[in-house]
């Protein structure tokens, strides 16, 4: 009792799944029939980890390409019982963060998701800075404007302003990119230790096709000539219908903390123009860092 732990009663969605998982058994799923014969005898504490990483799965299965999902379709993705994940989902639902389509009933994240993310998104004060320097950006090229921020595997999608064209290219908020060759995820990479970027591609947690000795020299090469330039660039290279350049935003230590995106319709897009569009993106990325009291290492 002395940390004041064993005196709190867990949430109502907790307690109404860990009764749930009581009642029911999948003697075929992963973390289930990976437990011990300690863990089932008295420790809950390993059941219900296993628990939580299962229902974190199934929140992260869906993605803004795929937004709706069945359950059929999470089990598949994830290796989980079509049972556990169904029970899984109506705790879920019962919270608000996933919500059941009427039409297809199929699920999709709920609005919950955005309360539990708020106090981390209006904390961030990157976003906060940057929110206008966007505004700006669009309005100076046409194009969508994104910040990104680095997880150590993936850049993702934390702030947005949108294109006024009818077609545009978008980076929706929460958005992941793991493809080496994403304007965004270069400028993070290039950042990096050489020996890392070479492990995290051999590794396959960030994706190079074609990947063998010459390519990841190759890659390394790219990386540095965009950390040259101070914009990276994406002439449909992971998709033929899409542009991206980005550049990166610097704390006071000089070291990398977001990247400001431009992603944009190739039709619209020329070889000659690409390089107007880079600068204009390094522009608003030094103005970033500058009203964070930044400050590049060039």
């Amino acid at each position: 009792m002395a940390d004041g732990r064993s005196a709190r009663r867990p949430p109502a969605a907790v307690r109404n799944f860990r009764a749930a998982e009581a009642k029911y058994s999948d003697p075929m799923t992963p973390t289930e029939s990976s437990e011990t014969p300690d863990s089932n005898n008295g420790n809950g504490d390993s059941k219900s980890t296993s628990v939580i990483v299962n229902a974190i799965a199934v929140l992260r299965s869906f993605t803004a390409d795929e937004p709706l999902l069945g359950v059929t379709e999470i089990a598949g993705r994830i290796g989980l019982h079509k049972s556990t994940v169904s029970r899984i989902l109506a705790t879920l639902e019962q919270e608000n963060l996933v919500e059941r389509d009427v039409d297809s009933r199929r699920f999709r994240l709920g609005l919950g998701m955005i309360a539990m993310a708020g106090p981390l998104l209006a904390e961030l004060e990157e976003r906060r800075v940057a929110y206008p320097v966007l505004r700006e950006l669009t309005e100076r090229t046409g194009e969508t404007s994104a910040l990104m921020v680095w997880n150590g595997v993936e850049s993702m999608c934390v702030e947005q302003i949108p294109s006024r064209h009818q077609v545009k290219h978008l980076a929706p908020l929460g958005a992941r990119y793991n493809e080496a060759l994403s304007s965004s995820v270069q400028v993070f990479l290039a950042a990096e230790d050489k020996d890392r970027v070479r492990k995290l591609l051999r590794s396959g947690s960030i994706m190079l096709a074609g990947l063998d000795e010459a390519s990841v020299e190759s890659y390394l090469a790219r990386l540095e000539d965009a950390a040259k330039r101070g914009w990276a660039a994406n002439f449909g290279e992971t998709s033929i219908e899409e542009v991206g350049v980005a550049s990166p935003v610097y704390d006071h230590r000089g070291d990398i903390v977001a990247s400001v995106l431009i992603p944009a319709p190739k039709f619209r897009v020329s070889q000659d123009t690409l390089a107007s569009l880079g600068e204009a993106c390094a522009e608003a990325a030094a103005k970033v860092t500058s009203r964070l009291g930044g400050r590049s290492p060039r």
